[in-house]
């Protein structure tokens, strides 16, 4: 079986460290491959002060794919940082409605969700999403998503999250999606 390759795009700063670096130990099992990028591909400081050099950005997303046309998850990390670099970023929602297309496997945590709402993959479905933040829920609202309390929500191949301490959950709810 050749090795898996994922992509996990991380807010410039304010990134959730552990959402990251818990998905990434369960990804990277068996020598899987994550590519980190970010809107700027600059060092990034996480939520709690710990600072990550990023691989990229997410504009040169393509770079990375290792000789082959898609990864085989995209996911969004979250954090406070997501607000100001992911939900305004231009190219992420095109990279997430690619990969949609292609029946690749999405995921966001916390507030990185609306890049999927944006990318306009939501509509109708049930996610899970901060329901604290009221500017996040005005844009599932947009879309007609339906944020709800759980921990880990997964609808098809989109998996969400609004518990910081998931990573672990996400990345195996992953690996058991790429093996149906």
């Amino acid at each position: 079986m050749s090795s898996r390759l994922f992509l996990l795009v991380i807010p410039q700063n304010k990134f959730s460290e552990q959402q990251l670096f818990d998905l990434k130990e369960v990804l990277e099992r068996d020598s899987d491959h994550c590519r980190i990028l970010s809107k700027s591909g600059k060092e990034a400081r996480g939520e709690g002060g710990i600072l990550h050099q990023p691989e990229g950005m997410v504009v040169d997303w393509d770079r990375y794919l290792l000789g082959r046309k898609k990864y085989d998850a995209v996911i969004v990390i979250g954090g406070k940082g997501s607000r100001r670099s992911i939900w305004e970023d231009q190219i992420l929602p095109q990279i997430l409605t690619d990969h949609f297309r292609a029946g690749k496997i999405l995921g966001a945590f916390g507030l990185s969700v609306v890049a999927l709402a944006r990318a306009g993959l939501l509509s109708r479905c049930e996610v899970s999403a901060p329901l604290d933040d009221e500017s996040c829920l005005e844009e599932l609202e947009k879309v007609g998503a339906f944020p709800e309390e759980k921990s880990l929500v997964v609808v098809d191949k989109i998996i969400t999250s609004n518990d910081p301490g998931s990573g672990k959950l996400f990345g195996e709810k992953i690996l058991e999606l790429l093996q149906d």
